[in-house]
């Protein structure tokens, strides 16, 4: 496939970036610093694209299969809210180049209702986080709120407290529902990420992994 990868030099976009070409996809890089992706290779192209701009994002998101967003919050106050910012750009320019399939990052505790979970989790641990974090979920639920209302086939990918330790080729994962892992690596939230490209069943969807 031809792949767009958003933040592709982030926690997770890296990933993205080294398990697309692992897979033999052609991969498109997109991120505001070139430089600080240091892959190369014969199906990567690097693209130095604003994020939060729709214009940006659909000068690589044309001819694409899929795009996926690896983009995540700078800061709890982050004024630019970059991930409901980053949703609104993206969901304009596939509109706009009529790429349907987005897939972006948004976190586990956006799972309200604790379906698939544990009871402390949701209880205890859910609330707690909530508290702490609030303007960093309330950003990613808009993110969501953008999604839903796309007309795309996406996919809002809920992990729990990402690890940044070696992948282990494996997660779990439930459609509008969470696993009852607490923890998973950045390198294993990219792997599902592209399992889900091609599973319609996570179309229109969060899904929650954990380890």
């Amino acid at each position: 496939m031809k792949l767009t990868v958003l933040g592709a030099s982030g926690g997770v976009g890296r990933h993205l970036v080294a398990h697309a070409l692992a897979d033999g996809h052609d991969v498109t890089a997109a991120l505001r610093s070139p430089e600080k992706l240091t892959v190369r290779h014969e199906r990567l192209t690097v693209v130095r694209t604003d994020p939060l701009d729709a214009a940006s994002v659909k000068t690589v998101a044309d001819g694409a299969d899929a795009v996926l967003s690896g983009i995540g919050q700078a800061g709890r106050h982050d004024p630019l809210r970059p991930a409901s910012t980053a949703a609104r750009a993206a969901v304009e320019a596939l509109t706009a180049t009529g790429v349907r399939r987005l897939l972006m990052v948004s976190a586990g505790p956006l799972n309200r209702t604790g379906t698939g979970q544990p009871m402390l989790t949701h209880r205890v641990f859910g609330p707690l986080l909530w508290a702490v974090l609030k303007e960093l979920y309330t950003d990613l639920e808009r993110m969501e709120a953008v999604l839903r209302d796309s007309g795309l086939d996406w996919t809002a990918v809920r992990p729990p407290r990402l690890l940044d330790t070696p992948g282990e080729g494996r997660y779990r994962h439930a459609v509008e529902a969470g696993p009852a892992g607490s923890v998973i690596t950045r390198s294993d939230v990219a792997r599902a990420m592209l399992d889900f490209v091609t599973d319609p069943t996570t179309f229109g969807h969060a899904v929650g992994i954990s380890r």
